[in-house]
């Protein structure tokens, strides 16, 4: 008999330390502040690395002109030893995500790393005199404007945003296609 009392002193040792260890952590919890709610992004400014990009790129660096203050840049980077490729990211103002991507990279291979398997759709948007080709079925839907070949200089808004010679653009992200539509419209060359 005298074993029997030990064990339930025991389980009942166990399950007053167990309510103790919970009412410690409810205590805790309620304490330790929550955010509720997307976090804040602190926006980047891209203004140094889009000139350093200009100046090293053997092609015309694409940034967007007279976007809303909505939209927050949200990461840039130039890589010249990777195909020379310039990323410019933005939280649009419905929380979406709208990049743009230029690379001298082959084309097809750009394109899929870009997206992550997006295919090219027969729908074709024109935007500033170019023609840009819809994907989708990636991570990301884009519009895509392939490299020229040719150097022109007019683009979207006239001021020679796009189809820079010998650089694929890619806009690409979760957005929706009129955001994707509203980044290459405000796309200008440097």
């Amino acid at each position: 008999m005298a074993g029997t009392n030990g064990k339930q002193k025991t389980a009942r040792s166990m399950m007053l330390s167990l309510g103790v260890t919970l009412l410690a952590g409810g205590v805790m919890y309620l304490f330790i502040p929550h955010e509720d709610g997307e976090p804040d992004l602190r926006p980047v400014d891209y203004r140094v690395e889009l000139l350093t990009a200009r100046r090293a790129a053997p092609y015309p660096v694409a940034a967007p002109e007279g976007l809303p203050a909505a939209w927050k840049a949200t990461s840039v980077r130039y890589q010249g030893a990777e195909n020379d490729t310039w990323h410019l990211g933005f939280h649009a103002p419905d929380g979406e995500y709208v990049q743009i991507k230029q690379s001298t990279e082959k084309p097809s291979r750009f394109i899929e790393e870009t997206t992550d398997g997006a295919h090219a759709t027969k729908a074709t948007e024109e935007i500033g005199g170019r023609t840009w080709t819809r994907y989708t079925g990636g991570r990301y839907d884009a519009l895509v404007l392939p490299a020229n070949g040719a150097g022109e200089g007019e683009g979207a808004g006239g001021a020679g945003a796009t189809g820079a010679k010998g650089a694929t653009t890619v806009v690409a992200g979760t957005g929706s296609y009129a955001q994707l539509k509203q980044m290459a419209a405000a796309l200008k060359l440097g």
